[in-house]
């Protein structure tokens, strides 16, 4: 069999011999294997190396298309178009990836019409889909209170050997906590947001011990999109976190999600003079900053940190996962032109605060979905400020997962977190 050398697939390569045979029914037996297994295809080649697989992505399309791109940071936006086999409604990609990556994608069919039409953020969502031939999504909810909202579902592609995660299923016995919603108005901030509050199971607001603080920002999407209640009752069944009381703050739109969470000193303002506050009178959160964690992805690891930072005496610990710190203030605004990593030089220049961070970040956030100009990219960044911190003489401590910017992998990273933070370290479970 002579491969062609724009295959690197064995499988595609077989298709493609038995096409240039003459063999016509090769293209429908290729269709429903893939219908019956899945895709992408993962297979082991020698090019790939012990440690990863060759992940062949197809899309198949009887129409007429300019092209077909893969959305991922599995190959980042550089280098992402997909090739058509000559003469067949397969479009393929082939990547090298490692076997214990963990990660989501998307296709981008594009019409001779999309191609010479507006490229807009907003017109590319408009025309990104999930993959038909893999029943494994994570679906991203259409949010009905932000105006800006829209409902995205994205892929899953789980390698061999991608690390369990095995506190996010439901267990038999464990006494489950209770999930509630609010409404809180805002003050210093002149606006109202929801908030989901989550309270262990025999919650006491009268107890006479105040419970931990879990302050973790992004609560609708974390609600919705991730086990997060059941990691929390199976952490505090275990014994491997104290019960502790939890709230999460919902953005109120896509934009003003950008304004408060990046760097933005009235939001802090609101965390620590109304809703920690709120939080103690309603809840029984305790006051001592060593035994209240803050949390976020991506802005929102961002604003955790910086919260933590300014603000000491109410978080004693973070938790930043993907965080953002190669964002500055006002770069939003001014298209880039800010000062990159503006808190790591903050951090790096003055003087230490009692506080510990966690820090997380996914290998293949070496490359963006979002054009960041010059910025260095998110691992880079979570690297220099890991190294300012411990500079400084700060506890911190940065897992790279094999991942990118995804929940799917920053709800595999919360366990051991808060284990470090308020229990007494990770342990089997």
């Amino acid at each position: 069999m002579v491969e062609r050398p724009d295959i690197r697939s064995p499988r595609l390569a077989a298709l493609a011999s038995a096409l240039a045979q003459g063999d016509g029914s090769a293209l429908d037996a290729f269709w429903s294997e893939i219908a019956e297994r899945g895709a992408p295809l993962i297979e082991p080649t020698e090019a790939s190396g012990d440690d990863a697989c060759l992940v062949t992505f197809v899309w198949r399309s009887a129409e007429s298309l300019a092209d077909v791109r893969i959305i991922s940071l599995i190959t980042g936006l550089q280098d992402n178009a997909m090739t058509r086999l000559e003469g067949t409604d397969l479009w393929f990609r082939s990547c090298d990836v490692a076997d214990d990556v963990r990660a989501t994608y998307q296709f981008e069919p594009r019409s001779r019409a999309d191609s010479i039409a507006d490229d807009s953020m907003a017109a590319r969502l408009a025309r990104y889909r999930r993959d038909p031939l893999n029943p494994r999504t994570l679906v991203f909810p259409r949010d009905e209170e932000d105006p800006d909202g829209f409902e995205l579902v994205r892929s899953v592609l789980e390698m061999p050997n991608a690390a369990p995660q095995p506190w996010n299923g439901r267990r038999d016995a464990v006494p489950e906590g209770r999930l509630t919603l609010h409404r809180f108005r805002s003050r210093i901030l002149d606006n109202e947001r929801r908030v989901w509050v989550y309270t262990p199971a025999g919650h006491d607001p009268t107890r006479r011990a105040p419970y931990p603080l879990l302050v973790l920002f992004d609560g609708t999407g974390f609600v919705r999109m991730s086990p997060l209640t059941t990691i929390l009752d199976n952490l505090i069944d275990t014994g491997r976190v104290p019960p502790l009381v939890a709230v999460m703050p919902c953005s109120i739109s896509h934009s003003i999600r950008f304004k408060e969470l990046v760097l933005h000193e009235p939001f802090n303002r609101f965390l620590v003079e109304e809703l920690v506050p709120w939080s103690r009178e309603t809840l029984r959160a305790t006051d001592e900053a060593k035994h209240v964690v803050v949390a976020g992805a991506s802005a929102g690891g961002l604003a955790a940190a910086y919260a933590a930072f300014e603000h000491a005496v109410v978080f004693g610990n973070v938790l930043s996962m993907s965080g953002a710190f190669s964002l500055s203030p006002g770069m939003f605004r001014d298209g880039w032109s800010g000062e990159h990593e503006w808190l790591t030089r903050r951090i790096a220049t003055e003087d230490r605060r009692d506080v510990r961070f966690i820090l997380t970040a996914g290998t293949l956030e070496t490359r963006s979905m979002l054009d960041l100009g010059p910025a260095p990219s998110l691992v880079v960044a979570n690297r220099h400020l890991r190294t300012v911190l411990e500079a400084k003489g700060y506890d911190a401590r940065l897992e790279e997962f094999p991942g990118g910017h995804d929940i799917i992998s920053w709800q595999g990273s919360i366990p051991e977190a808060l284990s470090w933070l308020l229990g007494d370290g990770p342990r089997e479970p």
